[in-house]
């Protein structure tokens, strides 16, 4: 079997919704910062003034291309490479590769995190709440920052995919099309490493989902300072997002069976995406409520929070029970659920969490988002671009999922479904 064939099918109609990819992506951060801020307000539709100011800000690069920003951010990258070198912690082993190899990687991204933690606390111990604040307001400087970062990076791991090895560098299925352009996006080779630095595994969890943190608490910071007090629309949005960036650090042994760390090479898509879209474009939320905040009723505040708690539930409870089931089908807590075999050998759950829906997780995801633009209240549509565009990545993904298990599958897929046959909400969808 050849190691690394060339690519058939190609995701995104190719090199054409590569390119389109990655000038909408970029320009969504723009426009949503310029037509989204204290001077211009956070309206939908976009008259042809605010069309004009936003073109105003684009040309003006002088505003948010900052050496200052620049070094702060590569600092921010190095010191958490850093800590992924030195902190302890397990290190395990991950899937088995097409050649057969399982490479290693360590579990401290927690102790990451609370390393960074007390850095941050000793930071505000020593200078108050000011590097919070230059945080908060020079927030798009930072956005642009990471987006030159993560396209350099991209374009590194690219140029590195081709080179000379004692052994073949193992290539992605889906970034060997030999289109430059639609390979440095998608990505080329499946696992860059630079000596024991596993380059997608690190942005996958460090800089972007840590980096989501400290803007949102520096958005609080600057509420705070501004108003005089942190609303309870601000805790209401970022309290579930503290808990879902803790969350995906605790179970980081998990990300290593998710199709980002399986399957998909490491180009332009995921660098952008976890070193930009994920901090800058997540805490949406939290900058609008910064200079806009909304107070909520009790029972709204209530409501909100009970949507935030239970979806959560449906997404961590539904990822356990499948990791749980994976790791040890004979486990005591997940012994009792009924599964089909297939021919590969596969067990596929068809009771449990899983018996619901095929993505029951998904729904869980979805909801829990948007329980984060619920606090935001109802002024602004643009506050709710992360359920919607969350929504179209989730139906993207699901329909990778299915058409991979059914390659994989084939009959036994087909059964599946049929016992199975609701994708994401029980008895409707």
């Amino acid at each position: 079997m050849q190691l690394n064939p060339p690519t058939v099918h190609r995701d995104f109609f190719g090199a054409p919704g590569a390119l389109a990819v990655m000038v909408g992506t970029v320009s969504v951060v723009f426009t949503w910062y310029f037509a989204c801020n204290e001077t211009a307000g956070c309206q939908l539709p976009l008259t042809g003034p605010q069309w004009a100011r936003v073109a105003d800000g684009v040309r003006d690069y002088s505003g948010y291309l900052s050496p200052r920003a620049l070094l702060y951010y590569v600092l921010w990258w190095a010191w958490l490479a850093l800590l992924y070198f030195v902190l302890p912690g397990a290190r395990v082993n991950g899937v088995r590769l097409r050649d057969g190899r399982q490479l290693a990687y360590p579990l401290n991204g927690l102790a990451s995190l609370g390393a960074t933690l007390a850095a941050t606390a000793a930071v505000a111990a020593g200078y108050g709440r000011a590097p919070f604040l230059w945080i908060a307001d020079h927030y798009f400087q930072l956005a642009v920052t990471s987006m030159l970062f993560a396209t350099a990076q991209a374009l590194f791991v690219y140029l590195y995919s081709f080179r000379r090895a004692a052994s073949p560098v193992m290539l992605a299925l889906a970034g060997n099309s030999g289109n430059p352009l639609y390979d440095f996006f998608i990505g080329r080779e499946l696992n860059p490493r630079i000596g024991r630095l596993d380059l997608k595994y690190f942005c996958e969890l460090r800089p972007g989902i840590m980096g989501w943190m400290l803007l949102n608490a520096s958005f609080a910071v600057k509420q705070h300072a501004q108003f005089g007090r942190v609303s309870n629309s601000m805790w209401l949005a970022i309290v579930p997002q503290l808990a879902y960036c803790v969350d995906t650090l605790l179970f980081e042994r998990n990300v290593l069976t998710t199709m980002d760390i399986v399957t998909d090479g490491f180009g332009w898509m995921l660098s952008f995406g976890d070193l930009t879209w994920v901090p800058f474009m997540y805490s949406l939320q939290a900058r609008f409520l910064a200079f806009r905040p909304v107070h909520h009723s009790a029972p709204a505040t209530l409501l909100i929070a009970l949507l935030a708690v239970t979806s959560f539930l449906v997404f961590r409870l539904s990822n356990s029970e499948k990791n749980a089931f994976r790791t040890d089908p004979d486990a005591p807590r997940v012994r009792h659920l009924r599964y089909i075999t297939t021919e590969s050998g596969s067990r596929l759950l068809v009771s449990g969490w899983w018996g619901m829906a095929r993505h029951i997780n998904y729904t869980g995801d979805w909801f829990y988002g948007l329980a984060q633009c619920l606090a935001t209240g109802f002024e602004t549509p643009m506050t709710y671009f992360f359920s919607a565009y969350f929504l179209v990545l989730l139906l993207h993904r699901n329909y990778r999922d299915e058409c991979k298990c059914q390659a994989k599958y084939k009959k036994d897929w087909v059964r599946y479904c049929e016992l199975v046959p609701y994708l994401f909400i029980p008895y409707l969808i």
